[in-house]
């Protein structure tokens, strides 16, 4: 079995959050998730996030600490560790670098979109937080 480490921003921004739309190619096309990538070797959860979300939205953030650990299996021979990180957002607008859209979303209304099977969990955790 293979397991990927994968860490994802939950950016706050006011009192809301960020969410991505996947390109339509490639696995999970058109779904929605909390922006991130993989982790790869030699850096940090909060570097690997800071790298990700400049490369694919042009943002800046900062990590500021764990939110949610989820384990999530895509077939039975990968698993992928999702490592979800409450994060503030900096600076930047955003861009669809590598990305369909993204919006800021009030956690509330984040069952009103058709999000990856691996981030269902890091939902539930945000609405049931008094206030994240």
């Amino acid at each position: 079995m293979q397991t990927i480490v994968v860490c994802a921003a939950v950016i706050k921004r006011e009192e809301k959050v960020l969410i991505a739309q996947r390109k339509p190619q490639g696995q999970q096309g058109l779904l929605w998730e909390f922006p991130g990538g993989k982790l790869i070797s030699g850096e940090s959860p909060a570097e690997c996030l800071v790298r990700e979300i400049k490369e694919e939205l042009d943002m800046q953030i900062e990590a500021v600490r764990i939110l949610e650990v989820v384990s999530h299996f895509y077939q039975p021979e990968i698993q992928i560790l999702l490592l979800a990180y409450l994060c503030k957002h900096l600076s930047g607008e955003g861009k669809t670098l590598e990305c369909k859209d993204f919006h800021w979303v009030y956690p509330a209304k984040l069952k009103d979109y058709e999000m990856a099977p691996a981030d269902l969990p890091v939902v539930e955790k945000l609405m049931a937080l008094p206030e994240v």
